[in-house]
């Protein structure tokens, strides 16, 4: 063992790895990156979790369509759902930190092109099947396979072989990844039985919480998983999901007590609501972003000055002060910003520019009729609001932006990544490349833009492989700026995730993954 990686690993064994230290760490491949179950070894709790009670959550961004396969999770009442029941083998907490979880231990070769999960022995699913390395290697097949249609699709792509091999999986890459471990924590990939294959959307998983009854776009009943292999996490006897699409009426169920914890508090009204008597309102920053996005294959939006004048139209500034009321910061038309590790802060901002977009509009040659854009209060928070925003700038730029609001059911089956031209949100992802393989790449099932570049795409992969960060960080300047001039993304703003919950729950902690502590509240609070 060399002196670097003696250093590496004891740095990792006191739990002191960042997301930043580890990409710099293991940038040049130089040295085996093994990160072992002692991450969080040592971490103070400042209370002492309480055992007992059913948490109740009031959530909104759930519908009729909804399904348990963690492949189709698209929205926030899935996603909540799917982390009752399930695990990843491994997480990115709230610090940024590689945890550990159904992956005891990892490592990589010299190149970064093969890496070794050693999978925890002695973990059972729900239905008291023992959790195998073969379980693992069949979900992550599950998942790359195209008539799965699963989110992580993209991701999956980039390995080549998986493979079981005793207690470990082998994944075998054609191009190195130091991202690698980053990319396994996403939210579709829970380890299921045999994989899921047979029946994805059983909701049987190794999670803190068992699926009791489901009723997709209403509610979702869980007990607590008594033979859970993690002790410290599901504090309560039971969690209830009940879905709350209307945003005043999920404020309402929380000051009346029906509920413990809300999700998608609206940016207009949280000032406000913070000042409730036994009401908690987080907010934290992070990579979430609010998108309006064009189908680059489909008229109008294949013409790419159409795509710009629609581009320069919008003022981002505006948004960010009327519709978020100050919980987050303007975008640039790419779902990077400077929270991701080697961010390119040189890209200049796209300015708010009428006459430029009218420009561009000229140029287009569009024949004038209105073009449509289907929103949905569920999009994001504000999202008519900010629609319609947008169609007052449009017009006077000269473009016949229209708005068309739709129900928020269905929005998500139906409309979005299927209409050409609609509002939506993304949480982001923990790195870049990870962002960019699930929604940009050529090949991703959720590249809900349509965009296609062979240039864009071989720069993704060769950032993927590249082992000085300094190049690496220059790669990804390379892709924002082809994104954000050939892309058929509009990234307005980059919201703050707004949380409330009762003066009841104790242990919340903010995460900047994602909304509801990235997923975790249930697991990781307490009824005090």
């Amino acid at each position: 063992m060399n002196d670097e990686l003696a250093k590496l690993i004891g740095f990792i064994d006191a739990g002191g790895l960042s997301r930043r230290g580890f990409l710099t760490r293991t940038a040049a491949f130089g040295a085996t990156a093994v990160i072992a179950s002692s991450v969080m070894a040592g971490k103070a709790i400042a209370q002492e979790p309480k055992k007992g009670g059913i948490l109740m959550m009031g959530l909104g961004g759930g519908e009729t369509t909804d399904s348990l396969d963690p492949g189709l999770s698209d929205s926030p009442v899935p996603f909540s759902v799917n982390r009752q029941w399930g695990d990843a083998i491994v997480n990115v907490t709230a610090d940024g930190q590689l945890e550990p979880r159904l992956a005891e231990s990892f490592s990589s070769n010299a190149d970064g092109t093969e890496w070794t999960f050693t999978i925890r022995q002695g973990v059972k699913f729900h239905d008291g099947s023992d959790m195998t390395a073969d379980d693992v290697v069949a979900t992550y097949k599950r998942h790359s396979d195209e008539n799965s249609k699963s989110g992580a699709l993209g991701i999956m792509q980039g390995i080549s072989e998986i493979s079981a091999d005793g207690q470990n999986v082998v994944m075998k890459l054609a191009t190195g990844n130091a991202d690698l471990p980053y990319l396994l924590s996403d939210y579709h990939l829970m380890i299921q039985p045999k994989g899921g294959v047979d029946n994805p959307a059983a909701g049987i998983g190794t999670g803190a919480y068992k699926l009791v009854s489901a009723e997709p776009g209403v509610r979702f009943v869980f007990e607590k998983n008594k033979e859970d292999w993690d002790t410290t996490r599901g504090h309560y006897d039971g969690v209830e999901i009940t879905v709350i699409n209307d945003s005043t009426a999920r404020n309402s169920a929380l000051q009346a007590g029906q509920v413990h914890m809300i999700n998608r508090v609206d940016p207009k009204v949280a000032k406000l609501m913070g000042q409730a008597p036994g009401v908690n309102v987080m907010n934290v920053s992070g990579r979430g972003h609010y998108v309006f996005i064009m189908h680059c294959d489909k008229a109008p939006f294949d013409n790419k000055d159409l795509r710009l004048a629609l581009k320069y139209s919008i003022n981002r500034q505006e948004m960010v002060d009327k519709i978020l009321d100050g919980f987050g910061g303007i975008g640039n038309d790419i779902p990077i910003n400077a929270a991701y590790p080697l961010y390119d802060e040189t890209l200049e901002q796209r300015p708010f520019d009428l006459a430029k977009a009218a420009e561009h509009y000229k140029a287009s040659g569009h024949d004038g009729s209105p073009i449509e854009l289907l929103v949905a209060d569920t999009a994001f928070p504000g999202a008519v609001d900010a629609a319609t925003l947008w169609q007052a700038s449009a017009n006077e730029a000269g473009i016949p932006l229209t708005i068309k609001k739709v129900p928020d059911d269905g929005y998500w089956s139906d409309v979005w990544n299927v209409q050409p031209f609609c509002a939506s949100y993304w949480g982001g992802r923990p790195v870049q490349d990870q962002m960019y393989s699930t929604a940009y790449l050529s090949t991703a099932d959720w590249n809900d833009t349509k965009f296609k570049n062979a240039d864009f795409d071989a720069l993704v992969l060769q950032a993927r492989g590249e082992t000085d960060a300094a190049k690496r960080k220059e790669l990804y300047g390379q892709i924002a700026r082809i994104l954000q001039e050939e892309g058929g993304v509009i990234v307005p703003m980059f919201n703050d995730f707004i949380d409330a919950h009762s003066d009841a729950v104790a242990g919340w902690v903010n995460d900047p993954n994602y909304e509801m502590m990235g997923g975790w509240a249930s697991q990781r609070t307490w009824l005090a």
